[in-house]
């Protein structure tokens, strides 16, 4: 995606202007933020005062195209670009320095051909789109996260240290607040809550006996007022998330069958020495989406026996392996695929599992293809080893966004 605003004028900046620090274009990596206004007034001012050739706006992508939900996160995305370019554009136009009109406003998104995993593949892209852009520059909002990750703004200040391009944070003010773990209370939330609760409360419980009812509703009113804000990240919608509840208890009983299959497995290793156990560490890459759709699948891998998901970073789940036969049904991907079911529908099913698209490694043992990334904690160097050190995803997926209304009208990956 690219718009570009053609410069007022219909001459090239004079040379006096296209001399210094500030003859070529510059960057702005932009996300929704506080400050995001400030910043582009900022750039905007500079870049009018300097001479900028252009002030590039470009939103680094946290989805791959044709993923699920890729093409409401693309129109997001585009959403937010062209308000950021009419900002600066408005400033430009109210702007009093002679070079001003001749400055271009152009948006982009880079890197949505393929999945981005930490702070260098943000830096390729970014050299990548100046070196072909004649840019020089970086402006860096105060408060910008990227792709909605926090623990890698420092790494990605220090990896754009490391290029040819000039780093500035901007000087803005940055407004003094808490972060919020808590989202908006709304009433589809509070009523969906309510009902899950009651329900839940009831499935426990006599729903015929009135002392059972009316403890109920006490019940879930309080759970509804304490936690709505916080045990779901989006709305409910209709027919989305009865058609997800129903391809939810669908899969109920396929979990079961895999937890069963997989126990009378992993019994029978434990009960025949002759049989082999290596335990293994292996990453595999899904293409579930964020929040709980990501947490789903991470836990029935968990519920099932012979493996154990031992971290969720980003897209890649990190999981142990007791034998070689739950590590093949890991990365065939049949869970991955239910949880797509449950969560996008029979299309997004129907997509490669992580093997066919080549999206697992070996973390151990001699069959290893990676290197086992080492770190003390989050955001600390993974160890040496190309694809090990990639494993630093991009931070969380920024908030997930609503996916199509039912499971067949969904994005193709």
């Amino acid at each position: 995606m690219a718009d570009t605003d053609p410069p007022a004028g219909d001459s090239a900046p004079d040379a006096e202007a296209t001399v210094g620090s500030g003859a070529g274009a510059v960057i702005v990596p932009v996300e929704p933020s506080s400050t995001l206004r400030s910043t582009i007034a900022h750039v905007a001012e500079a870049a009018a005062a300097d001479g900028a050739s252009a002030v590039h706006l470009v939103e680094i992508a946290s989805w791959r195209n044709g993923d699920p939900e890729s093409d409401e996160r693309a129109a997001a995305a585009e959403r937010v670009l062209e308000r950021a370019a009419a900002w600066a554009r408005a400033d430009l136009e109210d702007s009093e320095e002679t070079a001003a009109p001749d400055v271009e406003v152009v948006t982009a998104v880079l890197g949505a051909d393929g999945y981005l995993f930490g702070a260098d593949d943000y830096v390729r892209v970014l050299a990548e789109y100046a070196e072909d852009n004649g840019a020089d520059r970086v402006v860096l909002d105060p408060e910008y996260t990227p792709v909605g990750n926090t623990t890698l703004l420092q790494p990605l200040e220090f990896a754009l240290s490391n290029t040819p391009l000039s780093v500035e944070t901007a000087p803005v003010d940055r407004p003094t607040r808490r972060e919020r773990f808590r989202t908006e209370a709304t009433t589809g939330r509070f009523v969906a809550l309510f009902g899950l609760s009651l329900a839940f409360y009831l499935l426990l419980g006599d729903p015929t006996y009135w002392f059972d009812a009316v403890t109920g509703v006490a019940t879930a009113a309080v759970v509804s007022i304490t936690l709505s804000r916080v045990s779901l990240d989006s709305n409910p919608a209709f027919p989305r998330t009865p058609m997800r509840i129903v391809r939810g208890v669908i899969y109920v009983p396929v979990l079961l069958f895999e937890i069963v299959k997989a126990n009378l497995v992993v019994a029978r290793v434990i009960l025949d020495p002759r049989l082999p156990i290596d335990p293994t560490l292996n990453r595999m890459r899904v293409i579930v989406g964020s929040g709980l759709p990501l947490m789903t699948l991470a836990n029935s891998i968990t519920l099932t026996p012979g493996t154990l998901t031992v971290r969720a970073r980003d897209s890649d789940l990190y999981v142990h392996s007791l034998v070689p036969w739950a590590r093949e049904g890991l990365f065939d991907g049949p869970l991955e695929r239910w949880t797509r079911f449950v969560y996008y529908g029979r299309r997004a099913a129907r997509l490669p599992s992580p093997r066919e698209r080549d999206d697992v490694a070996i973390l151990q043992g001699p069959d290893a293809t990676e290197e086992l990334p080492i770190a003390a904690a989050d955001g600390g160097d993974p160890g040496s080893g190309g694809e090990a050190e990639s494993s630093d995803g991009p931070g969380g997926d920024a908030e997930p966004t609503d996916d199509p209304s039912d499971g067949d009208e969904v994005t193709d990956r």
